[in-house]
């Protein structure tokens, strides 16, 4: 947040899911039905924003499963931690991405597409100059990006 102080923090909608996923498999390991249906209506939670019901609903699972009581509370923490990442009506209203897959696309394009060609080796010095100038390039600021680093050298 230091660097980018305006930025609008958002935990990955898909990445969020899996620890529901995850818990559902813990609380019903032999019974695919029930489990189907605790994670179909907590992501559906989750996809609403009601981020406080869904930890009140896997808090009140603490007093019926006590032997799973320290990771029902591990996760119930996650969940009020990130809530306000988690806004996901309000994000998509205002026309964000609540997936790091545009990203990850992104970061794929722009620097691995450069990077990860056969044979290169880079040091950390190079490869952040090859990134910042793959990065000027794409996004049209290339000319600024030179006039800059010659006004320096």
């Amino acid at each position: 947040m230091e660097q980018f102080p305006g930025a609008i923090l958002i935990v990955d909608f898909y990445h969020a899911s899996e620890h529901l996923h995850k818990l559902s498999r813990l609380l019903f390991p032999s019974d695919e039905a029930a489990r189907r249906t605790w994670t179909t209506s907590a992501v559906e939670l989750l996809d609403k924003g009601e981020i406080e019901t869904l930890v009140a609903v896997v808090r009140s699972l603490v007093s019926e499963r006590t032997e799973l009581a320290e990771k029902l509370n591990t996760e119930a923490e996650y969940f009020e931690r990130n809530a306000a990442k988690m806004r996901y009506p309000d994000f998509r209203a205002q026309g964000l991405f609540i997936g790091s897959g545009v990203i990850e696309a992104g970061c794929k394009t722009v620097i691995g597409s450069r990077l990860k060609q056969s044979a290169m080796f880079w040091t950390v010095q190079g490869d952040n100059r090859i990134i910042a100038l793959r990065c000027c390039r794409i996004s049209g600021k290339f000319e600024d990006f030179w006039e800059q680093a010659h006004a320096a050298a």
